[in-house]
Order: structure tokens, then sequence, then C-alpha cells
């Protein structure tokens, strides 16, 4: 029994009705074995139906496996039951190692569902029960496989439990409190993302490395032999453009799918006083919810490319959703959109009349903060160049031009880049909120709210000493952690520390003696 369990109340009666999990999760359970035998389908069509000993080693290990994941599966789905209790959520589980969890109404901070599209087949759903715990264990219940019907009607029910012992005035059904609903409009955005190119070499890297442990030697393949023979008498420069050009298409391509799969049904709205709840997913469904007394702040994040285009995407800073994975997903509140309707929706959810992300007036930051980032550009072209001058004074001076014209071209680039960090950092302190703005490659605007800030973090390296800086992290028991005012000057960071939380800072500040 959980330390969180409590001994009964006397006038609970013991004719509460205990649940189980849905019969249809034995059929989810047995169509994981169809994944191994999709897979040795797979290879026999790719192999032109030559397998050999490591193949049917390989599949048949993988078959074992996955029989023993759904016979595990299946003893959960007969051994789970669980009930609501006026006071409690109880979960017991297990027939061997048996497990009992009790938890509190008053500590439950969300109810999420979650279906991935075998449960949604068979009509099922995956309900979590958040208690705000950043840990992974013991955070919370997970009941994996009921009806749509029965996880509505309990977070229905759960709700209604909530808001009876905590005193919370319930949502009015005729108020509209939708805050941002899908716009197709935005799907111009889904491509302005590097992750749909790096996906490109992930899912080529993992499909080699499979053939590969199968002994399959993926070069000699007959789609690749075919490949060859069309293209392998084009010249070298034109396979490595044909060859770019055909990553960033696949990569344009898996990002569009990825934003119609992961926002598709996107639903931003308060379905209850003091609730944000965040409903997603076309394949999957996700249905997220955050406890506003728990929120600290927002976050405004712009991608380099999506902030060309004038987009954005809005995370909640919040408490109490998980670890540092669990973190990344469930605080996002929308998808790319329309900077302008990020800074709305971000006024919206912290309840200001605009956003503090955008109307903060943002001190700059020292010019050394400028040298720092030339200097590191510096650095990373002669680093790179160095190599082909090097080769180019052993073997030929074509090289070393070579090397040359590389070192310029990379000079400037980076010295773009560093122009354009400089120009992103900026801090200030707007009403309740610490405004920290950093990054060029992906620019964070970040609003915490100063009541949420239980320490400071100073950081200084070598060259940040010389250059008379340092970076000023502002640490909070939500979101990232700790956000950061990076390369600001000794005297304006401190400032800021005092000004933001008053007398947090001063206990490790030593004073210079006064002259005389």
């Amino acid at each position: 029994m959980t330390p969180d369990s409590a001994v009964r109340p006397a006038d609970q009666t013991e004719t509460d009705e205990w649940g189980r999990l849905n019969p249809r999760l034995f059929l989810v359970n047995l169509s994981v074995v169809a994944t191994p035998l999709a897979t040795f389908a797979a290879t026999t069509v790719l192999t032109g139906g030559e397998i050999n000993l490591q193949v049917l080693i390989t599949c048949a290990s993988f078959l074992i496996t996955c029989l023993v994941i759904a016979g595990i599966s299946v003893m959960r789905l007969i051994t789970t039951r669980y009930r609501i209790t006026d006071d409690r959520v109880e979960l017991h589980k297990g027939r061997f190692f048996r497990s009992e969890r009790s938890i509190p109404v008053d500590r439950i901070r969300s109810v999420d569902l979650t279906a991935n599209p075998l449960h949604r087949v068979f009509g099922l759903t995956s309900l979590k029960i958040a208690t705000g715990d950043q840990a992974t264990s013991g955070g919370g219940l997970s009941l994996d496989g009921l009806s749509v019907h029965d996880a509505e009607e309990l977070r229905r029910r759960l709700s209604e439990l909530r808001h009876a012992r905590q005193g919370l005035a319930t949502a009015d059904p005729d108020d509209d409190a939708t805050l941002a609903r899908l716009d197709w409009a935005w799907l111009r955005y889904a491509p302005l993302t590097l992750w749909g190119v790096g996906g490109v070499f992930i899912a080529v890297g993992s499909v080699y490395r499979t053939l590969h442990e199968m002994k399959v030697d993926p070069l000699e393949l007959g789609v690749v032999k075919d490949l060859e023979e069309r293209f392998g008498s084009l010249p070298l420069w034109y396979g490595i453009l044909l060859t770019l050009a055909v990553i960033v298409v696949i990569g344009v391509a898996g990002s569009t799918a990825t934003f119609i799969e992961g926002w598709g049904g996107y639903h931003l709205d308060r379905p209850e006083t003091g609730l944000l709840r965040v409903r997603r997913g076309l394949l999957i469904t996700r249905s997220v919810s955050i406890e506003e007394q728990r929120l600290r702040g927002a976050e405004v994040a712009e991608p380099l490319l999506l902030r060309w285009a004038g987009g954005a995407r809005l995370k909640a800073v919040a408490s109490g959703l998980g670890d540092e994975d669990e973190n990344s997903s469930r605080s996002r509140l929308t998808p790319p959109v329309p900077r302008a309707l990020a800074q709305s929706i971000a006024a919206d959810v912290l309840g200001e009349r605009v956003s503090p992300t955008t109307e903060a007036q943002l001190a700059p930051h020292p010019r050394a903060a400028l040298r720092r980032r030339l200097n590191r550009a510096l650095i990373w072209s002669v680093l790179i160049a160095a190599p082909l001058v090097g080769l180019g004074l052993w073997l030929t001076p074509v090289l070393v031009h070579t090397g040359w014209i590389t070192a310029v071209v990379l000079f400037c680039a980076g010295a773009a880049f560093a122009f354009d960090a400089y120009r992103s950092l900026g801090h200030a302190v707007h009403g309740p909120y610490l405004v920290t703005r950093s990054g060029t490659f992906t620019r964070r605007t970040a609003a915490l709210q100063r009541d949420g800030i239980i320490g400071w973090t100073i950081t200084r390296s070598a060259f940040q000493r010389r250059a008379g800086l340092l970076t000023l992290g502002a640490a909070t028991a939500a979101g990232s952690g700790v956000y950061k005012v990076r390369d600001v000057a000794v005297s304006d960071g401190l400032a800021l520390a005092e000004d933001a939380v008053p007398g947090l800072l001063a206990p490790f500040v030593e004073r210079a003696p006064a002259r005389h």
C-alpha cells in the first residue's frame, strides 16, 4: 500500500462497485503478435524469398518476445480492478506480484486520455490520473484499456468530486470555453522544421541496422541494385543534389504527415473552472489537462524557419507535468501557428489583457555578448577549415585555397547567426513576470511568474569572467526547471535577481567594502 493510502472513513460503505478493464483489450493484446509476422513478411519480400538462418532466428526471437508481452498484458487484464469512492481512487492489480494503490481525490491534478490506433479500432482508451509528482513512478494511476464511454464517465465523476471537495465552481455549459481550435491553414507551417529531414536519416539508419543484424546486406537488395543501374552513370555532383532533393521532399512530406497526425482535431479549451484541456491527434488521440493553479507562465518558441515565416509555438510553464519527456509533450498548448495568435493565446491562458511575452520592454545585453558569439563563429570556422589547409600543405595547393574559402564562407554565415543571436537576447521584469529571451536556431521567449521562482543559479565561464558577464538562471518547480538570462552584465544580472525576487539572492552576495 502506498504512503498516501489512509484508513477508510467509518461511514464509507463496502458496497462500492469495483470496475474492470474492458474485455476487448484481449483482442488488442493478441494483435501484438502481428508485428513479428509482418516483419518476417517484409523481409521475405525485400530479399526476394531468400531467407537465411539468421533471419529465422531473429524473427522467431521477436515472435517469442511479443508472445510473452501479450501474455503479461492478458494477465493484467484479468487481475486489474479499480473503484472510485467519495474521497479516493483505488487500484488493485497483479496475481503473483500484487499491487494495491490508493490516491486521495484531493491530490488529483489532472485526468488525461490517450488512445492509439489499435485502441481506437476496438473503441478503447487509456486513462491516466496524475497527482503532480515529477517522478514517473508513484506519480498517479493508469488504466490502460477502458471503453471510451467508461473513461469519459470516470473523468466526469472525478471532476465532480474534486469540485465538491475543493469548493470550485463548475463551468457554465452555455459559455464558450474554447480558446483555440484547429485551422488547416496552419498546415503551411508544418514543413518549416528540421525534424522531418532528420527523421529520414533516422528511418534509413534503423532499417539498415535491422537488416544488418539479420545478416542481410542492404546494398545487395534488388531495389538498391535497380537504383544503382538507373543512376550509377550520373555525375557525382548531380547525384548528390538529387539525393539531397529526395531527402528534403521526403522530410517535408514526413513533417506534414506528423503535423496532421499529431494535431488533427486540435482543441484548446477550459472545460471547467481552473482547468486547461488540450485535445489533439488523428491516429493517436490525446486529451491533456493542466491545472491553472499550477501554471507558472508561458513560453513562445520560434524555430528559425518558422520564425522567418511569422510562426511560433506556445508551451505552458507548469508544475506537475511529469519528468522531462512527459513535460515536453504535455506542456504543448498549440501547434505551429501565426506568431500573433500564439501571443494572443498566451494572454488568454495567463489571464492577461496582453501577453507579457509581447508587452514587456526587454533590456538589451552588453556588446561583449556579441563579441562572444562572433569569436565562437570564428573559432568553429577555423577548426572546420584547418584539416583542408593541413592536407593542402601536404598534398596540393588547391586544398589550401579551398580551406580558406571554406573558412571565409563559414565565418560569414556564423557572423550572421551571431548577430541574430545577440539581437534575440533580452530580459525584463514586467509586473508579476520575469521575461527572458534568447536563442537563434530556436528563439524562446519565456514569461515566468516571479512568485514561482524558488532560487537562482549563477554560472560564469572563464571567457564570461574576462568579458564581465554571467548567466543568471531562475530556478522553478515548473517547466524545464531553470530559465536562463544569458550573457548579462554582472551588475545588471544581480540587480535583475534582486528586482525580480527581493531578498532571495542577498544572503549569497558579498558586498565590496565601502571606500573612505
